[in-house]
């Protein structure tokens, strides 16, 4: 009973989650980019390149060039995914249609702004939600699988094609503001999914490990490892090795730390895009 409770809550917050993916997307589209004929990258960039070019709807278009990419995401990643990924492109698409949102402002840099602005966080609110408005990242996924390039790589180079053809077909200044707008964007997004507590792992070596440590663990509340290692420069003798995961938020505050305890420590950083379980997250939940 109590695992039912909790799987329809995630689908409730989830469902929430979309919506209003929808209804960002659908305002960024309809009040910013449509009425002033910008484009963005993406599969949403090709629908409002398509759409300029033939005046065919963009409702439809947004259902039939996701399409190709919803089915890849059934053998990519599976069934519910496609499922709800189907229905939020359904519903952004009759959005579009019905909502009436009217255009707020005609400064082209302020379009390029905010329109990337408010379909990025629509984009990125339907991630959080378990699905996707636009199909890039399952095309970049499958394609990465397939090859050496990877998934940053493949949406670089396929949005380098869209600006391409609308510096082209329409003209170079479309092309540099749809630039604009996808760097809004994607920032958007990365800002969403992510957010402000993006992770960072921690490896730190250093001869004053246990105050180092005894800081991480009483100060900052924050779970250790420690590795068993055996130096390799010179010096051939064991050293215990400490891992942790800060906040991004928190990370200044350790390396100042640490810098105090031992200016001569050894620090390496990197990005987490996400933990589960843990005293970090068990600490965010406070």
């Amino acid at each position: 009973m109590e695992n039912i409770k909790k799987k329809n809550v995630r689908l409730l917050k989830e469902s929430a989650l979309i919506v209003c993916g929808v209804i960002c997307a659908c305002f960024g589209l309809k009040s910013f980019l449509i009425p002033n004929h910008f484009i963005d990258g993406g599969v949403t960039g090709i629908s409002l390149l398509v759409s300029a070019l033939t005046k065919f709807n963009l409702s439809y278009l947004i259902v039939l060039i996701n399409i190709p990419f919803v089915i890849l995401g059934y053998k990519q990643i599976g069934r519910g995914f496609a499922i709800k990924t189907s229905i939020a492109i359904t519903a952004l698409s009759l959005s579009l249609i019905f909502i009436p949102f009217v255009p707020i402002t005609h400064e082209k840099l302020l379009i390029a702004f905010f329109g990337g602005f408010f379909l990025g966080a629509g984009i990125g609110l339907a991630m959080r939600g378990g699905c996707v408005i636009d199909g890039t990242e399952v095309l970049a996924l499958y394609i990465s699988r397939k090859s050496q390039l990877t998934v940053g790589n493949i949406i670089l180079i396929l949005n380098i094609i869209i600006f391409a053809f609308a510096a082209y077909f329409i003209n170079i200044d479309t092309a540099l503001y749809a630039i604009l707008t996808y760097l809004s964007a994607s920032n958007t997004i990365d800002f969403i999914v992510n957010g402000l507590e993006a992770y960072t792992g921690v490896t730190i070596i250093s001869h004053k490990n246990d105050e180092i440590k005894n800081y991480i663990i009483t100060e900052m509340k924050r779970g250790v490892t420690v590795y068993k290692g055996t130096g390799g420069y010179l010096e051939n003798k064991d050293i215990d090795i400490i891992y942790t995961v800060v906040t991004k938020l928190e990370m200044n505050k350790l390396q100042s730390e640490i810098r105090q305890i031992d200016p001569d420590a050894f620090v390496v950083q990197q990005q987490i895009a996400d933990i589960k379980g843990g005293v970090v997250k068990r600490q965010a939940l406070h």
